[in-house]
C-alpha cells in the first residue's frame, strides 16, 4: 500500500492537500491502492473530504484507526435522540445560537445541544452542566453521527482532559492538559489502549503518532510519502519494519530560495534534509531543484522530479477561450494572502500598468494568512489606498471554482519571495492564463517559459513585470499567440507524463523492498 501523510484535508485548502486530491486521482485511474493518512483531529473530517471527492476508502485517520470508526455510516442525531438521564427534559430553542437549552423539571440547566442549522439540526456538541449550573463535560459529535470526543471541565471552566470514545463509547484515547510555566493550556501527555486492549502512554502527539504508523506498517513492504515534513519527519526513519520512506519538498529546501547552495535551511525540512540518506528517496517538484538538493546535499539515497500538479486529459482537451471573449485588463492572483506571497509587489506592478492602461484591474483570490492578526490582508489594503487603486485592487477571497476565473482572465500574476511548484500558475496556463512572473526558485521559472507561455522578470524587479503587463495589452497578436503557447506547455502536466515519474518510484520501491525482512 502507498500512503500520503498530511494533517488533515480542510475545506480551505493549501497547494498541498490540492496537490495530494490530483495524485490520489490519478492512482484511482491507474488502479494503484493508496490511501491518505490524517494525523489531526476533526469532527469534520469525513464530511470535508466528502466534499473534496475523498471516500473512506481512501482515508486513514489515526483517531479513526483507534476509535473503530474508519468507516461508519452517516446517521442523523438531533436533540429528541440524546439520553440526557431523565425523563421529561424540557426544550427551548435557541435558534439565534443554533441550540437548544435542555433543563431539567424544576427549571435548572441540564444542557445545551447545539447543532447544525444548515444540516438538518445535526447535533455538533452537548454541554452539560450539574445540578450547581457548572459546565462539567462537552460531548463532541462526529459529523457522521456518533459521539466521538469527551470533554472534562475543571472548577475554573478548563479543559482537564479529553476522551475519544468508540461508537459503543468505550474510552480508547485520552490527552491529559495542565498550566505551563507561562499559565497556558498545555497538553501534558496521551494515553491509548490498543485493538489488543493493550495501554500505552506518550508524551506527546507525535510521539502517539509515530507509534500509530508502526501499526499501519506492521507487516512491512509500504511506501509512505510524507507530504508535511513536521508531521513524521522523525517517524519514517525510525520505523520497525521494512518501507519505502519519502519525503516531499513542498517548498524550497533553503530559507532563501535564491540563494539555495549556502543559506539557512528552511526550518520546517531542516530535520528531514540533516537526515537525507535515512529515507528511502526524495521528492521534488522541478528538475532544478532536484539539482540543487543534490549539489548541496550529495544524497545515496533515490531522487525524483515529479509534478506536483496535474492537468486532467479533460481540460487539455477542452474549447480554448480566445483572448476576445476574456476581460480586456483583468489580472488575477490565487493565493493565500500572506507574507511570503509578495502580492504588495504584484499590487506595485499592477499600478504601473494602470497608469497606461486604464482597463486593468488585478482580483486576488485566496484566503487571508491570520498571523499577526491578518497582518499581510491590513498591510495590502493599506498600499492599495496609498496607491489609489481601491477601484482597482479587489479582495475576492477563496473560491472552489478557480477554473471559471480562469477562462475570463487574460494574465496571471506572481511576485512570490519563494515557492516550490506553484499549482495555480500551472493550471492558469491550462485555461489559456498568460502567466508574468519573477524569476522565483523553485516552479515558476520552471513553468513559465519566457516569451512562450508567458515572461519571467528577474526577482524583485516589479517595474520589469508593469512594462511586461503593459506590452501584452497593447498588442493583442501578442497577449493571443502567448495565450496560445500556454495552453499548449499545459501537456507537460498530462496525466500520462505525471504518472511516468510516480511508476519509476513505485517501481523502485518494490525492487528495494524485495527480499527485504
Amino acid at each position: 500500500m502507498l500512503y500520503f501523510i498530511n494533517f488533515g484535508m480542510p475545506d480551505y485548502k493549501s497547494g498541498i492537500e490540492h496537490a495530494e486530491l490530483k495524485r490520489l486521482r490519478l492512482f484511482e485511474q491507474h488502479d494503484y491502492p493508496c490511501k491518505i493518512i490524517i494525523h489531526d483531529w476533526s469532527r469534520d473530517l469525513h464530511a470535508t473530504a466528502a466534499r473534496a471527492g475523498v471516500d473512506d476508502q481512501h482515508l486513514l485517520s489515526m483517531f479513526d484507526y483507534f476509535q473503530k470508526t474508519v468507516s461508519v455510516p452517516q446517521q442523523r442525531v438531533t436533540v429528541t435522540d440524546i439520553d440526557l438521564g431523565i425523563s421529561n427534559p424540557q426544550l427551548v430553542k435557541d435558534g439565534p445560537n443554533h441550540r437548544y437549552l435542555v433543563s431539567r423539571p424544576d427549571g435548572r440547566l441540564l444542557a445545551r445541544v447545539n447543532y447544525d442549522e444548515e444540516n438538518n439540526e445535526q447535533v455538533t456538541s452537548v454541554e452539560l452542566f450539574d445540578g450547581y449550573g457548572n459546565l462539567y463535560r462537552v460531548d463532541i459529535y462526529d459529523s457522521r453521527g456518533f459521539r466521538t470526543l469527551l470533554q472534562w471541565y475543571s472548577p475554573d471552566n478548563k479543559i482537564d482532559n479529553e476522551e475519544w470514545v468508540t461508537p459503543d463509547g468505550q474510552v480508547v484515547m485520552r490527552a491529559f492538559h495542565k498550566f505551563n510555566a507561562q499559565g497556558k493550556l498545555v497538553t501534558t501527555g496521551w494515553w491509548l489502549q490498543d485493538h489488543k486492549q493493550l495501554v500505552h502512554q506518550f508524551a506527546t502527539l507525535d510521539q502517539l503518532f509515530a507509534y500509530f504508523l508502526n501499526v499501519v506498517n506492521e507487516k512491512g513492504q509500504n511506501t509512505f510519502i510524507l507530504d508535511r515534513s513536521l508531521l513524521a519527519d522523525d517517524a519514517l526513519i525510525h520505523l520497525d519494519r521494512p518501507a519505502y520512506t519519502v519525503m516531499h519538498l513542498h517548498n524550497s529546501q533553503a530559507g532563501n530560495a535564491q540563494d539555495p547552495l549556502h543559506s539557512v535551511l528552511n526550518d520546517n525540512y531542516e530535520y528531514a534534509l540533516v537526515n537525507i540518506n535515512k529515507y528511502s528517496a526524495y521528492i521534488c517538484a522541478t528538475a532544478r531543484q532536484t539539482k540543487d538538493v543534490i549539489t548541496r546535499f550529495h544524497p545515496t539515497c533515490d531522487m525524483y522530479t515529479i509534478p506536483v500538479g496535474i492537468v486532467p486529459e479533460s481540460q487539455l482537451k477542452a474549447p480554448r477561450v480566445p483572448e476576445s471573449q476574456r476581460i480586456f485588463g483583468k489580472i488575477i492572483a490565487v493565493a493565500r494572502i500572506a507574507r511570503e506571497k509578495n502580492l504588495g509587489a504584484l499590487i506595485k506592478a499592477v499600478e504601473i500598468a494602470h497608469d497606461r492602461v486604464p482597463e486593468v484591474t488585478l482580483d486576488l483570490y485566496g484566503y487571508p494568512d491570520s498571523a499577526n492578526n491578518y497582518g499581510e490582508k491590513h498591510k495590502l489594503t493599506k498600499l492599495i489606498h496609498e496607491l489609489n487603486l481601491t477601484d482597482v485592487v479587489t479582495f475576492k477571497g477563496y473560491t472552489s471554482n478557480v477554473e471559471a476565473v480562469e477562462d475570463r482572465a487574460q494574465i496571471f500574476g506572481l511576485t512570490s519571495v519563494m515557492e516550490e511548484f506553484n499549482l495555480s500558475i500551472m493550471e492558469a496556463i491550462s485555461h489559456g492564463v498568460v502567466g508574468v512572473t519573477y524569476d522565483v526558485n523553485y516552479g515558476p521559472n520552471d513553468i513559465i517559459q519566457d516569451g512562450q507561455n508567458g515572461y519571467v522578470v528577474d526577482y524583485g524587479d516589479y517595474q520589469a513585470l508593469g512594462a511586461r503587463l503593459i506590452t501584452l495589452f497593447k498588442d493583442p497578436a501578442l497577449m493571443q499567440k502567448i495565450s496560445d503557447g500556454a495552453y499548449d506547455s499545459a501537456r507537460r502536466y498530462s496525466p500520462d507524463n505525471v504518472w511516468q515519474g510516480w511508476k519509476k518510484l513505485i517501481d523502485t520501491a518494490k525492487e528495494r523492498l524485495k527480499g527485504v525482512e
